[in-house]
C-alpha cells in the first residue's frame, strides 16, 4: 500500500511538470499583455500593428546595447525588449531581432563584445556619451546604443537610442520607408545616375599642392556604386566625364561650377613648370528632374614652415558611401508628397541668410524646423500656381501666411482642389506686419500692422467660416522672466490649457498644453454651414478671460492692460476643422482666364539703359497674348466636390522655429504633425505620436483653494497622527477597563 502511495505521488508530480510545459509552450504561442497606462504607452497602436503586418519578406532587426548602463538608459533596454516583443507578435513571423552585447572601446571587452563593437560599426552604429553620477562626480561614459533594420537588401538604422519618448514612431516611420524604399525601387522608369566629374588637369597640379588619392578615384566610386547597387537592386548607374578632354553642355556642367579650382603658371623647384588652368572635381546624383552634389575637394589652413598654406585632400570614401547611401531616399521619392505654396508672400520653409550667417543671427520667420519634420514623413513639393497650377500627385496644401493678393483663376484652382475631395491647411495671418527701415531718434518706431485682404476670404466666406482681423489676447499667456523688468505677461502668446483642446478628436487626445502666438479668432457662420451640409469642430480655444485687439494694433508687452469690464472678455475659438461635401465658389461663375505672368521691372544704369533686357517685338506687342486655362468652360467647374477636409487657423507664426523647440518634440509640433498626417488619412500615426506626450499640467486653482490645500499639507498630517494616537489610547483604556471589571466581578 505505501508503495503504491509513492508512486501515485510521483505519477501527480509527473503529470503536474507536464501540464506545466504544455502551459508554457501554449503561452509562448497564445498570450496577452495588458497596457493599464492611460495612453497606452506600452502596447503597440494600429499604425505600428498593420505596418508589421504588411510585411512579405523577413525583417531582421540588430539591437546593440552596453551592458550596466545608469539611470534613465538602464530602463531603455527592457522597454525595447518588451516593444520588439510586441512587433515580433504581429509580424507573422516575418520579423526576427536579436539584442547585441556591446562595450564602448575603454572598457575591458570579451572576444564576443569585441566582434559585437565591430559589427555595430560596420552597421554605422557608433558609441554616444551618457553622463553618469559616481561618488558624487559627474563622468561621461561611452555607450551603444543602436538598431539596425535589414529588409532584403535595404539596410536602415537608429543610430542613438537615449529615450522611450517616440520610439515606437520611430520603428514603425522606419519599417514603413523601407516597406516604401523596396516599391518605389523595384518600379523605378530609369537608373539612378551616380557622375563623376573629375577634370584631367588636376593630375598636373596634384604633385604641387600634395594632394595624394587622387589616382584610383574613379575606381574607388566604381566599387562604392557596386557595393551600393547590391541594397539598391541594381538600380544605380555609375558615369565619368572628364570636362578637360570632353566636350560637356553648359547646362549639365553649370551645377558643378561651385566645384571648381583655378592656378596660375607654377614654376617647380626643379625648374619645370605648371601650366596655368583650372578643373573640377565633383560627386552628383540625377534622377529625373532632380539632382544633389557634393564637392569630393576639401581645402583647411594649415600653418607650415611656410606659414599659413591652404591645403586640400580628397574626402573620406566612407563619407561619399554616406551621401550615395542617403540621398537615393531623397531621390526617388519614397513619401507621399505633401504641396506647399512657395508664392504670394508666404513664409519661406528655408532660411534666406547664408549658411555662415545662420549660426550668428536667427532668421525671423523661418519655417526650417517645420520642413525638416515636414521631410521625415512627406516629400514636400513647393509650389507656385502662377506658373504651374496644383499638382495631380499632391493630395493635400499648405498656406501659410500669404501677403500678396491671390487672382481668381489662383482661387478657382484652390477651390477646384478642394472639390476633388482633397485637403487644405491654412494658416491665415489677419495683418501684415510694416517694420519701419529706419530708427527715430529716441528709440525704435513702432511697426505698422495693416489688415490683410488675399482673397481666400472669398472663399472662406463662401464655405462659412472666416478669420477675424484682430489679435486674440488672454490672461492664461506665456510670461516673460527678467532679472531687471520682472515678470511681464505676454497677452498675445495665449497658453492654450487642457480643458479648451478638443480631445474628442483622437489625434488630439494626449495633448495636454499649447501656446499660440499672434492668433487671431476664426468665427464660424452656422447658418452657412448648415446650408451647405459642412462639419465643423472647434480645436482649440482661449480661456474666458480672452478679448480681442483691434484697429491700431500695439504688441508691446508692457504697453497692453486687460480691460477692467468684465463683459469685454469672452472664449474665443482660434482653430476649427471643417469636413464635408464643399459647394464650389465658382459654381454659378465663369471660369476666370489665367492671368499673364508677371514680369518683374529690371532697374536702368546710368546711361537709362536697362541690363540684360532687349527691345519688345512690336509684332509680339500687337498680337494678343494665348491664355494658357487648364480649364475651357462651365461644364470642367466641379460644383459640389467630394468629401474633403479645411483646417484654418488664425496664424502662420506657429509654424516658426522658435515657437516649435528646437528637437521637434514639444506639444505644438506634435499639435501640427498631427494635423497634417490627419488631413493626409494617416490618422492612426498621429495617434501613435501624440501618445507619449506625458506632459500633465496641474488644473489651475483659486488662491483659497490652494491656501486650504498648504495647511493640509503642512498641518494636516500631524494632526491625523494625534487624533490617531488619541483614538488608540481610548481604546488601549476602554480595554483596559473591561479586563480590571471581568476580574473583579464588577460591571464595566
Amino acid at each position: 500500500m505505501e508503495k503504491k502511495k509513492d508512486m501515485s505521488k510521483f505519477t501527480t508530480s509527473g503529470l503536474y511538470l507536464v501540464v506545466l510545459i504544455l502551459v508554457i509552450l501554449v503561452g509562448q504561442s497564445l498570450f496577452f499583455r495588458l497596457d493599464l497606462t492611460s495612453n497606452g504607452l506600452y502596447s503597440l497602436s494600429k499604425a505600428s500593428k498593420r505596418a508589421v503586418s504588411t510585411l512579405n519578406e523577413p525583417l531582421t532587426v540588430n539591437v546593440f546595447f552596453s551592458k550596466n548602463l545608469p539611470a534613465p538608459y538602464n530602463n531603455l533596454e527592457r522597454y525595447l525588449h518588451d516593444l520588439m516583443d510586441e512587433y515580433a507578435a504581429h509580424a507573422r513571423k516575418y520579423l526576427s531581432y536579436r539584442f547585441f552585447n556591446v562595450s564602448a572601446r575603454e572598457s575591458e571587452l570579451s572576444e564576443e563584445a569585441e566582434e559585437n563593437r565591430k559589427m555595430a560599426q560596420d552597421y554605422g552604429i557608433y558609441p554616444v556619451n551618457v553622463q553618469t553620477i559616481e561618488q558624487d562626480e559627474a563622468k561621461v561614459q561611452r555607450a551603444y546604443m543602436g538598431m539596425v533594420f535589414i529588409h532584403g537588401d535595404i539596410v536602415e538604422r537608429i543610430p542613438a537610442i537615449t529615450s522611450t519618448e517616440g520610439l515606437e514612431y520611430q520603428i514603425t516611420s522606419t519599417i514603413q520607408k523601407m516597406n516604401n524604399k523596396i516599391s518605389a525601387l523595384l518600379n523605378l522608369p530609369e537608373k539612378i545616375r551616380v557622375k563623376l566629374v573629375q577634370s584631367s588637369s588636376f593630375e598636373q597640379i596634384a604633385p604641387h599642392l600634395g594632394l595624394e588619392g587622387l589616382e584610383g578615384l574613379r575606381d574607388r566610386i566604381a566599387e562604392v556604386v557596386n557595393a551600393q547597387n547590391s541594397k539598391t537592386y541594381g538600380q544605380l548607374e555609375f558615369v565619368s566625364i572628364d570636362p578637360s578632354r570632353q566636350q560637356i553642355p553648359e547646362q549639365e556642367l553649370a551645377p558643378y561650377r561651385r566645384f571648381g579650382l583655378q592656378w596660375p603658371e607654377i614654376t617647380r623647384p626643379d625648374g619645370s613648370v605648371v601650366p596655368a588652368g583650372s578643373g573640377y572635381l565633383g560627386l552628383g546624383m540625377e534622377f529625373g528632374d532632380k539632382s544633389v552634389e557634393i564637392q569630393l575637394l576639401s581645402s583647411s589652413l594649415n600653418l607650415t614652415n611656410q606659414g599659413l598654406q591652404e591645403q586640400f585632400t580628397i574626402v573620406d570614401i566612407t563619407q561619399i558611401e554616406s551621401f550615395i547611401e542617403e540621398n537615393v531616399d531623397n531621390l526617388i521619392d519614397i513619401h507621399e508628397e505633401i504641396g506647399y505654396l512657395s508664392t504670394h508672400g508666404t513664409q519661406a520653409l528655408s532660411a534666406s541668410l547664408p549658411p555662415q550667417l545662420q549660426m550668428m543671427q536667427q532668421q525671423v520667420g523661418s519655417l526650417t524646423r517645420f520642413n525638416a519634420l515636414l521631410s521625415d514623413r512627406y516629400t514636400v513639393k513647393q509650389i507656385d500656381m502662377a506658373e504651374d497650377g496644383i499638382p495631380e500627385s499632391v493630395d493635400s496644401l499648405i498656406i501659410a501666411g500669404p501677403k500678396q493678393e491671390f487672382s481668381d483663376w489662383e482661387l478657382f484652382q484652390i477651390d477646384q482642389f478642394l472639390m476633388k475631395g482633397k485637403s487644405l491647411a491654412l494658416f491665415v495671418d489677419a495683418f501684415d506686419e510694416i517694420r519701419p527701415q529706419q530708427q527715430q531718434m529716441y528709440g525704435m518706431q513702432q511697426p505698422v500692422f495693416l489688415p490683410l485682404n488675399t482673397g481666400l476670404e472669398k472663399l472662406l466666406d463662401h464655405y462659412g467660416v472666416s478669420v477675424r482681423k484682430s489679435y486674440v489676447m488672454d490672461e492664461s499667456c506665456y510670461v516673460s522672466r527678467d532679472q531687471q523688468m520682472g515678470e511681464t505677461p505676454v497677452y498675445f502668446a495665449p497658453i492654450i490649457k487642457n480643458e479648451n483642446i478638443n480631445h474628442r478628436l483622437s489625434f488630439l487626445s494626449n495633448i495636454k498644453e499649447l501656446i499660440m502666438y499672434r492668433v487671431s479668432p476664426v468665427v464660424m457662420d452656422d447658418e452657412r454651414l448648415e446650408e451647405n451640409g459642412l462639419n465643423a469642430r472647434q480645436m482649440i480655444s482661449t480661456t474666458p478671460d480672452a478679448w480681442e485687439m483691434a484697429g491700431q494694433i500695439n504688441l508691446t508687452p508692457f504697453m497692453i492692460r486687460p480691460p477692467m469690464n468684465p463683459d469685454e472678455k469672452s472664449q474665443q475659438a482660434l482653430a476649427y476643422l471643417l469636413e464635408g461635401e464643399f459647394p464650389s465658389y465658382f459654381a454659378d461663375k465663369p471660369v476666370p482666364e489665367k492671368p499673364e505672368p508677371r514680369e518683374e521691372v529690371p532697374e536702368e544704369d546710368e546711361e537709362g539703359e536697362t541690363e540684360g533686357q532687349q527691345a519688345p517685338d512690336k509684332k509680339a506687342e500687337e498680337e494678343p497674348p494665348v491664355v494658357d486655362s487648364q480649364v475651357t468652360g462651365e461644364a470642367d467647374i466641379i460644383k459640389r466636390g467630394q468629401p474633403a477636409r479645411i483646417f484654418l487657423i488664425g496664424s502662420s507664426e506657429i509654424l516658426t522655429d522658435n515657437i516649435l523647440g528646437e528637437q521637434g518634440q514639444s506639444p505644438n509640433a506634435v499639435f501640427l504633425l498631427n494635423i497634417i498626417d490627419y488631413l493626409n488619412d494617416q490618422e492612426d500615426m498621429a495617434v501613435m505620436r501624440s501618445k507619449n506626450q506625458r506632459f500633465n499640467p496641474l488644473k489651475d486653482t483659486k488662491a483659497f483653494t490652494r491656501t486650504i490645500v498648504k495647511v493640509l499639507n503642512i498641518a494636516g498630517v500631524p494632526a491625523l497622527f494625534i487624533l490617531f494616537g488619541f483614538y488608540v489610547w481610548v481604546r488601549r483604556k476602554a480595554r483596559r477597563r473591561s479586563i480590571q471589571a471581568m476580574f473583579s466581578g464588577e460591571k464595566a
